[in-house]
């Protein structure tokens, strides 16, 4: 099983409540794939962190092998959702991809 997890940090540009109806949306959109996309096992958004957090969500997803993780990365409805929830309103993007054992 391959794990993708990924962190973002939202534009500062956003205010407050703009920033948290973005983490809604992108949480509803993005969990949402979980069934569409073959190959991939589970899929969670975390978007209510702790003060002491320097990033504003998280997705953890699993994936049954790396092929997979490669189809969903390429995936038309997966682009669809990030173009259109994720990718205009984030500043930075972290992304650590392994193998669970």
């Amino acid at each position: 099983m391959i794990r993708h997890r990924i962190l973002w940090k939202l534009k500062e540009s956003l205010s407050a409540e703009e920033a948290a109806l973005v983490k809604q949306k992108a949480k509803r959109e993005l969990e949402g794939l979980v069934g569409q996309i073959e190959g991939l096992v589970s899929l969670t958004v975390e978007i209510h962190g702790l003060p002491s957090s320097n990033a504003d969500m998280l997705l953890d997803s699993l994936f049954v092998d790396t092929e997979a993780l490669k189809n969903y990365s390429t995936s038309p409805i997966h682009n669809a959702v990030a173009d259109a929830f994720v990718r205009p309103f984030t500043a930075q993007r972290l992304c650590l991809d392994y193998e669970e054992c």
